[in-house]
């Protein structure tokens, strides 16, 4: 099984869970963060003042899957969460030793 960690922008969500819908995905877990990378920030005015915003808001997904359909939920979030600007995000794939679903005790693959 594989842990897939997705930071996208905030409008580009619900493309991006439309996607994984139609990959198969049966849940994911979004969370708001803020942060930078190449992007950096920018200055904005407020009441006359200026100011640096040096976090941008962002989502994270937070999704479990089988072997077999990691390369198609990785492909499926780069493509809909792209607009070709900085910023866009980063995807993370990381293996998953273990999987319980609380109600039922169901493992691995079955608990996702």
């Amino acid at each position: 099984m594989k842990y897939i960690i997705a930071v996208i922008k905030p409008f580009k969500l619900d493309d991006v869970r439309e996607a994984l819908a139609d990959c198969g995905v049966s849940g994911l877990t979004a969370t708001e963060v803020k942060g930078f990378g190449r992007q950096k920030g920018h200055t904005e005015l407020y009441r006359g003042a200026e100011y640096v915003v040096d976090f941008l808001p962002k989502i994270k997904l937070e999704i479990a899957v089988s072997d077999e359909l990691c390369d198609k939920v990785v492909e499926s979030i780069a493509s809909a969460a792209n607009t070709g600007r900085i910023g866009d995000g980063k995807i993370f794939v990381m293996d998953l030793e273990h999987v319980m679903r609380i109600r039922t005790g169901e493992t691995d693959d079955a608990a996702v």
